[in-house]
């Protein structure tokens, strides 16, 4: 049986969350970050902001965006 990696959120695990990635919206564009039902957004991951939410998915799907390394 093959395993799934979910990605999970760099940022997010430095708090002491276990939260996959997604594709996030705020008032700057759209980010792929961290949320978590109790608490809602958590961490931005990426360096870049995206016009679109497709934009946004496509460089997630792709590995074409930079990961954060501080808070």
């Amino acid at each position: 049986m093959a395993s799934t990696c979910i990605p999970r959120g760099f940022l997010a695990a430095q708090c002491g969350y276990r939260l996959p990635l997604r594709i996030l919206k705020s008032a700057a564009g759209y980010y792929v970050g961290t949320v978590s039902d109790e608490f809602g957004p958590v961490s931005r991951e990426s360096v870049e902001y995206w016009p679109t939410a497709a934009e946004a998915q496509a460089a997630f799907e792709l590995g074409q965006w930079t990961q954060r390394s501080n808070p």
